[in-house]
């Protein structure tokens, strides 16, 4: 009868293990899908972040163009004269049709 009592007891532990096992792998699904989802997030933010990147890229060069053009950077008084000869030269050419007309 002991040996009957042993084997009871056994498969009662091995039912109860067997219990945990299955909760702990429900566990681990509901875990992995939260993390799936976190994931998609992550990457649609990731793409959206990246998508704004390119744009604030062509923002800044526009702007780094404006600001050559302006003579802002290190070649500041060289810019600036080239844009003043090519004033000068258009002011020139106007006043040379102006005498024609």
């Amino acid at each position: 009868m002991s040996f009957m009592s042993e084997n009871n007891n056994n498969v009662e532990l091995l039912e109860r293990n067997l219990v945990l096992l299955l909760n702990k792998l429900e566990e681990n699904n509901h875990a992995l899908q939260s993390l799936s989802k976190q994931l998609e997030g992550s990457k649609m933010l990731q793409n959206k972040i990246s998508e704004e990147n390119k744009t604030l890229k062509k923002a800044n060069a526009s702007l780094e163009m404006a600001n050559s053009l302006l003579g802002v950077n290190k070649r500041d008084t060289k810019t600036k004269n080239k844009i003043k000869t090519l004033i000068e030269q258009v002011e020139g050419c106007m006043i040379q049709l102006q005498d024609i007309a």
